[in-house]
């Protein structure tokens, strides 16, 4: 018996959410008294996937083929199960990232297991029912799942447990999944886009997001400015994305990146239900608005009325200051 921690690897390095899942996956294991293993599909170093053991991890299954390098959700949920078989798991975590909405699910079906998707806390298990909790309603309520199956399958929803880092190695175990085929590997990638030298959004800690009430594109150096500094993600609403004044990969909203950092601040958003189920799981909302009236003030643990203008520039320049007695 074990639990399965699904972990992606971008350009070799472990991506920031899966070790969330590690850690989660590891707290599982502790709970059914078993080990926590960790499966990594592509090219990774020996001792980034050693150093899963500080999230608790006792092994790592790594299938080293340049093929997983790139995503393809057929051949992933194969080796994935092919894992899982290997390692006896009972339970199989997986993020709730973008991939892993694509990979855990299809997982969940291959291994005929109950599946819960964007679970935000530690579940329970009573016999061999397992209990798991998840945000519905944008975050407005909670469901209770149950999953009975013989095998479960948790796809644990980005920040909802900070992991706890421990002392310790993970043993390396090469893997080869035995159902895994040329054939199975059906996407093609042509090309990537990616922004350099910018914070993730899906995995940042901190955002700065901006709306309409920065007038327009060439007003967005201090909203750039001030994530540097503090070393944050930039957002945006979707009004700003629809024309052009930021890419649409910055939206976050309902229809847009579902986000939850540490600390979102929102300058010159209004506060539309749409944003707002995009971004209310955040734990900490600061909000500037020079209309006090705005409904993003209603949902803000801090707010600023005033004109974002003169407003950014002085936090810049108060967030350097602390910066500089900071170090």
């Amino acid at each position: 018996m074990s639990v399965l921690s699904i972990i992606e690897v971008s350009e070799g390095k472990i991506k920031k959410t899966s070790y969330e899942a590690a850690y989660y996956g590891s707290k599982v294991a502790e709970t059914l008294g078993t080990d926590a293993v960790g499966v990594v599909l592509g090219t990774a170093s020996a001792e980034e996937l050693a150093n899963l053991g500080n999230y608790g991890l006792k092994k790592v299954l790594h299938a080293n083929d340049a093929k997983f390098d790139a995503f393809d959700s057929k051949a992933f949920t194969k080796a994935v199960a092919d894992a899982a078989k290997a390692a006896g798991a009972t339970v199989v975590v997986s993020s709730f990232s973008q991939n892993g909405k694509l990979l855990a699910p299809r997982v969940a079906v291959r291994l005929k297991a109950g599946y819960v998707p964007g679970a935000s806390e530690l579940p329970t298990f009573n016999g061999n029912a397992m209990n798991a909790t998840k945000n519905v309603y944008s975050g407005k309520a909670k469901a209770s799942y149950q999953a009975s199956t013989d095998i479960k399958v948790i796809a644990v929803s980005p920040n909802s447990l900070s992991p706890v880092k421990v002392s310790g190695t993970a043993a390396i175990e090469a893997f080869t999944p035995s159902s895994v085929s040329d054939a199975d590997f059906g996407t093609t990638i042509k090309s990537v886009d990616k922004a350099v030298g910018e914070v993730s959004l899906p995995e940042a800690d901190l955002v700065v997001s901006a709306g309409r009430g920065m007038k327009g594109p060439e007003n967005w150096g201090m909203i750039e400015s001030l994530a540097h500094e503090l070393g944050a993600a930039t957002a945006c609403s979707r009004p700003v994305s629809d024309v052009d004044w930021r890419p649409h990969h910055e939206h976050v909203g309902q229809t847009g990146i579902t986000i939850k950092p540490n600390l979102y601040i929102a300058i010159g958003i209004s506060g539309a239900i749409q944003h707002l189920a995009g971004v209310n799981q955040s734990k900490v909302i600061v909000v500037i608005n020079s209309d006090p009236e705005a409904p993003f003030f209603k949902a803000a643990d801090y707010g600023i009325v005033g004109d974002a203008f003169q407003i950014v520039p002085k936090l810049i320049e108060e967030v350097k200051k602390f910066k500089a007695t900071a170090h």
